[in-house]
């Protein structure tokens, strides 16, 4: 679809490219529809990924993994799942390799380095993250869950919600209050294990979209959780939370984009092939525009976040840089998604279509990893700074 060459890739990238584009296609493209069912991606499919070297690229070799330190990769990773329209899994493995993992590297001891990153890359431990409660969402600095000093262990209790990965997990970092008096402050990270005592989960949720990624809630009552699984330093958390959510954003950023060009893609195949009042539907003016205003709007985009991925490469990119794309392509692929639907008439609102998924999917993009009028209050303390 793209005219302007995409020159941030080398010949690596693109093989990488190519190996990613087949396992999407014989892997996950076929199975979607069963996983959606399932409200859950298999685990075999996380085992295959596993296996196939895509999960945790820049896991350390001593830890079994790729020492891949070019973020290009994990661009790719992502976007080549989101052009297949799979969003559930696009958002699942992403969330492991890009969001959770990078916690247990920079600020895991190497006790909890050494236990739980050889199996983050296999595909045996499927990771999460637990930030939001049902009283807190994108104000963090208002979580309830805490973190109680035991001496020899922390007893962690309270409540998550909306936790992506949250019912396949292995393993989670949970945001809790060492200090409740403190504020943000007083937030700390740990590494919680599926199978501590006290560790619960609630059925997937019914959403109204991503039906094949596993969301629910995690519940935590008095779950002992050993020293050397606090990541980092007590109360540390929230400025921890602050440095990494800049790459979930971009990353969510980049899917958002992937997606949108893959509902205008499949639009323009079937404005081709559909036929009204004796011609098909990519005649008339009206989609022609559309389609036109939309490829436009997609390609600036794609060099847009090419660019943010080579800043944050050389480790550039800032809060509000993340934000800005988190907004900007998020926005975009809602935009997309309800032209599509449009232009496919009746059909769009047909769930066998794939715009009508991707439409149904589109839309917690706004509102997850920060609300977009979050977003807008943090690139607007840069603006006005």
């Amino acid at each position: 679809m793209f005219e302007i060459p995409r020159t941030i890739f080398s010949e690596e990238h693109d093989m990488f490219r190519q190996s990613i584009r087949e396992f999407v296609k014989k892997e996950v493209s076929p199975n979607n529809a069963q996983w959606e069912k399932d409200k859950q991606v298999s685990r075999a499919s996380w085992s295959k990924l596993g296996q196939n070297g895509f999960l945790c690229l820049q896991a350390p070799s001593e830890y079994g993994g790729m020492a891949i330190d070019d973020f290009r990769f994990n661009a790719i990773f992502t976007e080549e799942l989101g052009l297949s329209g799979c969003a559930g899994p696009t958002i699942g493995y992403s969330l492991h390799s890009d969001i959770v993992f990078p916690y247990l590297l920079h600020y895991g001891t190497e006790a909890v380095k050494k236990k739980y990153i050889p199996k983050m890359i296999s595909g045996e431990n499927i990771g999460a993250i637990a930030m939001t409660e049902p009283g807190a969402g994108s104000d963090l600095q208002n979580i309830k869950a805490k973190a109680i000093d035991k001496g020899d262990h922390y007893e962690i209790s309270g409540t998550k919600t909306f936790i992506t990965n949250g019912y396949l997990c292995d393993v989670v970092v949970v945001a809790a209050k060492t200090d409740l008096s403190l504020g943000a402050k007083g937030i700390s990270l740990f590494l919680l294990d599926a199978s501590m005592e006290g560790f619960a989960k609630g059925k997937p949720f019914e959403k109204v979209g991503l039906h094949a990624q596993d969301t629910c809630e995690l519940f935590f009552e008095e779950v002992k959780v050993p020293k050397e699984n606090l990541l980092g330093k007590e109360g540390e958390g929230f400025s921890y939370l602050m440095k990494e959510l800049a790459q979930e954003r971009l990353i969510v950023a980049l899917a958002a984009l992937a997606l949108a060009e893959f509902m205008l893609q499949s639009t323009v195949e079937y404005v081709k092939g559909r036929e009204a009042f004796g011609r098909t539907i990519s005649e008339f003016q009206n989609t022609r525009f559309k389609l036109a205003e939309m490829a436009a709007k997609v390609e600036q985009a794609r060099i847009y976040c090419d660019q943010l991925v080579l800043l944050h490469n050389d480790k550039k990119v800032d809060s509000a840089m993340a934000s800005a794309a988190k907004y900007m392509m998020t926005e975009l692929q809602c935009e997309v998604a309800d032209e599509c639907v449009q232009l496919h008439g009746g059909y769009g609102y047909m769930w066998e279509y794939p715009v009508a998924r991707a439409y149904a999917d589109a839309r917690v993009q706004r509102i997850y990893a920060g609300t977009n009028e979050i977003m807008k209050e943090l690139i607007a303390r840069k603006v006005l700074k």
